[in-house]
């Protein structure tokens, strides 16, 4: 067996076999198979495509390709959530800490923002002291003590699919739905999730700009999960517009606090609580996804969801008192208004576009090595389909930089698009699938 064969056999339309696939991915992570084989590989994968088990071999190859995290000494079903990504996302600030108030264990390593999309790690680590970078046997301890860990990825996990995404990356190669599919499902698999439910955004600020490749890449990733026995659920989530009214680092920190409180913006209200449903369903704690859903409500209710949020951020050196008072965290040297300039209804907000402005405030990263400045942001006054008024504030703008202000104001007046037609809200769940 050698890498000119099963290029061949991929460029010619061919099955790969689970052996020559586990070659590939053992060669290439460890340095056997040079960039440019690797690369006409993927290549071959992206124009051609791959079958359902060829797609499932791939992700537990790559997910066998470094260290796996065991989390059987918590005797209890390890439920993971993955978003596929989006912007304005801290569905899992809130959602984690609320199942985990319902008796769920939540084992969560969670990633960096890159581009337009945030991460929760930069997210996590906007709260003064939070502890993202803790070893593995504490993090399984902090579980063990509250219910709840969420640091970064520190395990070497999936590293052929570090690789290859990277390569993906520098040939044109990422929108292959058996390429996404199986990085997604690796890092799953090797991180110890039994089960797992999926966020999977689609429109504007998605990497699936349509339902139809949404759905697509689920069934790819529902598939996986059965081959690999990890029972796997789906929920498409609407992206066409920043989920929630805040973008920035700690301006999104200070909406979940809020929303743990009490104060639930109606979009994310939505998705915390399908995804939470199905959580908590398949962690064998409610069949009953209505039921499931009250239970998670009565717990923002009483305020369970936001104690374990406090008692997450103190377990890792997080200063919880800015929790306690949001007014504590850092400020922006410049908050101003952006005020319509006429009367109607807001059509559209490309989520994509506004993602891209706060990145350009300094609250995202174009280079993994990009610092980021927590601080900054948008805080939109204003959804899809809300009635203005000329001088009706639109969008509030946190800048560090007056340039930077006043550019981000420039883009999203052409960003915001306002007409006279009355238009629907936008349906935020869907659909379900599993």
């Amino acid at each position: 067996m050698n890498i000119l064969e099963i290029i061949e056999k991929k460029r010619d339309k061919k099955e790969l076999s689970k052996e020559e696939i586990e070659y590939f991915i053992e060669g290439y992570t460890h340095d056997k198979i040079a960039d440019y084989q690797a690369a006409a590989l993927i290549m071959a994968i992206y124009l051609n495509g791959m079958t359902k088990q060829e797609t499932t071999d791939l992700t537990i190859a790559m997910a066998n390709s470094g260290e796996k995290l065991d989390l059987s000494s918590l005797n209890e079903v390890i439920v993971d959530k993955h978003s596929t990504g989006g912007v304005g996302d801290k569905v899992s600030l809130i959602l984690l800490p609320l199942v985990a108030s319902l008796g769920v264990p939540v084992a969560k390593m969670s990633g960096r923002g890159l581009g337009f999309t945030g991460g929760t790690v930069d997210k996590l680590e906007s709260i003064p002291g939070y502890q993202t970078g803790i070893d593995i046997h504490n993090f399984v301890e902090n579980v063990e003590k509250v219910g709840i860990s969420m640091i970064s990825q520190t395990l070497n996990l999936a590293p052929a699919d570090k690789k290859i995404y990277g390569l993906r990356d520098s040939i044109s190669c990422v929108e292959s739905i058996p390429l996404i599919a199986s990085s997604i499902m690796s890092k799953k698999i090797a991180s110890g999730a039994q089960k797992i439910v999926l966020d999977v955004t689609c429109g504007s600020g998605a990497f699936m700009q349509s339902k139809e490749r949404a759905e697509e890449l689920a069934n790819e990733m529902i598939e996986i999960g059965n081959l690999a026995n990890r029972e796997t659920v789906c929920v498409l989530t609407n992206m066409d517009e920043p989920l929630g009214y805040a973008v920035g680092n700690s301006l999104e920190v200070i909406e979940a606090i809020q929303f743990l409180k009490g104060d639930m913006p109606k979009d994310v209200k939505e998705v915390v609580l399908e995804l939470g449903a199905y959580m908590v369903q398949l962690a064998g704690k409610g069949e009953d996804i209505e039921d499931n859903k009250a239970r998670l409500l009565n717990n923002i209710e009483n305020g369970k969801g936001y104690e374990k949020f406090i008692q997450l951020v103190e377990n890792q050196g997080g200063d919880s008192s800015c929790i306690k008072d949001i007014h504590l965290f850092p400020k922006a040297n410049y908050i101003e208004k952006l005020y319509s300039q006429k009367n109607g209804y807001i059509q559209s907000m490309n989520a994509k576009e506004i993602g891209k402005i706060v990145c350009d405030l300094g609250a995202g990263r174009i280079r993994k090595e990009d610092s980021i400045d927590n601080a900054v942001g948008i805080v939109l006054n204003k959804k899809v389909s809300d009635k203005v008024e000329k001088e009706d504030a639109l969008v509030t703008i946190y800048a560090n930089s007056k340039e930077k202000l006043e550019e981000a104001r420039k883009k999203l007046l052409e960003v915001i698009k306002i007409e006279n037609e009355e238009i629907e809200e936008p349906r935020m769940i869907l659909e379900i699938m599993k």
